[in-house]
């Protein structure tokens, strides 16, 4: 083997060594970190996946160097293809990953709105009061001169009617808002209870976040990683 071949092997080899295991450990930690919705992590997890990927470019080049164009032997070939095959699910994990990491961070964002939202609004009902105050604020039409007293009697039974009506209305915005109050107050003590207790606070927003990302993510990256073994498999025995 000449210096160059010995060379263009230690290049190989090298890159396959400290490109795998990093990228295997980022692809493969990416689901336990989802499901603990810790988009910080998975966000370095994402970039260390593209970064190590790129990188693995590196042992395909120099293993083709290393051929010099002897692509008769099957193992080579096979094993070519298998990289091949890696790389395009390797790109499939890291849209995964950035498909998750944009859900949770969009999760975290409404959890946090939820959070500090006030928790009173404003009642429906200040318009009718309004309504009622203004009504009895402004001053009475006088009946015309030829009214008849009929007219007079209809006119005092609605004036009757509507305020009965404002006080009605106004009990059920006060119960609307005193209901929304009530939850708002329980959801504030849990929250605190969470946050006590060293979690993060979840509220309502307890259900599950890139489920399908998390099992895809999975299942792929351990098929990844078998098809690395596979190809170090090849290379060990039949480079012998």
């Amino acid at each position: 083997m000449s210096s160059a071949d010995r060379l263009l092997l230690i290049l190989h080899i090298g890159f396959a060594i400290f490109t795998l295991g990093p990228l295997t450990a980022a692809t493969m930690a990416s689901p336990r970190y989802i499901r603990l919705r810790q988009v910080a992590v998975l966000r370095y997890l994402n970039r260390a996946t593209r970064i190590y990927g790129l990188l693995t470019l590196g042992i395909f080049l120099f293993g083709l160097l290393l051929a010099d164009g002897d692509f008769a032997q099957v193992w080579l070939t096979a094993s070519m293809t298998l990289f091949i095959v890696a790389l395009v699910l390797l790109l499939i994990v890291e849209r995964d990953q950035r498909k998750a990491v944009h859900a949770l961070e969009l999760a975290a964002a409404g959890r946090a709105s939820a959070v500090r939202a006030p928790t009173a609004e404003p009642a429906v009902g200040e318009g009718a009061g309004a309504e009622k105050g203004a009504g009895q604020g402004a001053p009475a039409e006088e009946a015309p001169a030829g009214g008849t007293s009929e007219t007079s009697a209809a006119q005092s039974a609605d004036a009757q009617a509507a305020d009965a009506r404002v006080p009605d209305a106004q009990d059920a915005d006060a119960r609307v808002a005193e209901a929304r109050a009530t939850e708002a107050r329980a959801t504030d003590a849990r929250v605190a209870e969470e946050r006590a207790a060293g979690k993060e606070p979840a509220a309502a927003f307890e259900a599950p976040i890139a489920q399908v990302e998390q099992g895809r993510i999975a299942a792929i990256s351990g098929v990844i990683a078998l098809l690395w073994l596979v190809i170090l498999f090849l290379m060990v025995w039949y480079s012998r």
